[in-house]
């Protein structure tokens, strides 16, 4: 016998927008997966890095001023794969999706652009986690000893934090004000350029000393230069460091912000 008090089901339609945070992890999974689908991103963010920590390790190409090699390399490509992710991969990623209109289609999307960059940014942390993992992994295989208290540690995830929104405002500043193909050769270019020139592989004392102030303020001499003191050497905070890192993360943010063309 039926009760005349049930409640009846109601199977009219109410479409609606996804609560904003599952938008966000959604777009983020996304974000990842096709940077794990795409060869040349895998190889620039992961292979390369390893690859040089390897060889530059067990190979006595340079002279690093004494120390440990392993030491000396270890912090530097960790701070050269922070930068091939969140600066080389973003930008050539960001600007082909412009050139191909895929940005502008999410625009049409319930997910704003604050929620985009959002996903952006947790797809790149995602990313970076990977990286160190793995980075980390081979470079205590090759007899690397970092400081491990959980003082330097945290030394250095502010330092990589940093690190990351500087290179993030940096990519994007690019992705967003030039042509994709142009934004391929002008990243690939400055990773290779930074990569010598940053204090990665090659100490900055071996470059001219006129030069040195000037490298030193490069975002990526400071993030290497400030992991490799916290790590290594077990120092306090490395103030210049964070203050080279937190201008260039404002400045490259704010000029993005105000300059980037979504079409």
């Amino acid at each position: 016998m039926t009760d005349s008090r049930a409640t009846a089901l109601d199977f009219t339609p109410a479409p609606a927008a996804a609560p904003f945070g599952r938008m966000v992890l959604a777009q983020a999974g996304a974000e990842v997966r096709a940077t794990l689908r795409n060869g040349e991103q895998l190889l620039l963010t992961l292979i390369i890095p390893v690859l040089l920590l390897v060889g530059f390790s067990l190979a006595p190409l340079i002279d690093i001023g004494g120390g440990s090699r392993i030491d000396f390399l270890a912090p530097g490509v960790l701070a050269l794969a922070i930068m091939s992710t969140a600066f080389t991969g973003q930008a050539i990623a960001t600007g082909f999706e412009r050139r191909y209109g895929v940005l502008k289609r999410l625009g049409a999307t319930p997910l704003s652009r604050a929620g985009l960059l959002l996903a952006k940014t947790a797809a790149v942390v995602a990313v970076e986690c990977v990286q160190v993992a793995v980075i980390v992994a081979v470079a205590l295989a090759l007899g690397w000893r970092p400081a491990g208290s959980p003082l330097a540690v945290l030394q250095a995830l502010l330092l990589v934090l940093l690190g990351t929104a500087a290179f993030s405002g940096l990519g994007l500043l690019m992705a967003g004000t030039l042509r994709a193909e142009a934004t391929l050769a002008a990243a690939n270019l400055v990773y290779l350029v930074l990569l010598g020139a940053g204090g990665v592989v090659f100490p900055l004392s071996k470059f001219p000393a006129g030069m040195r102030p000037a490298l030193e303020l490069l975002p990526i001499s400071a993030l290497t230069g400030g992991l490799r003191s916290v790590l290594t050497g077990g120092a306090a905070l490395p103030l210049g460091a964070l203050a080279v890192l937190a201008a260039w993360a404002v400045l490259s943010l704010g000029l993005a912000a105000r300059t980037f063309r979504w079409e």
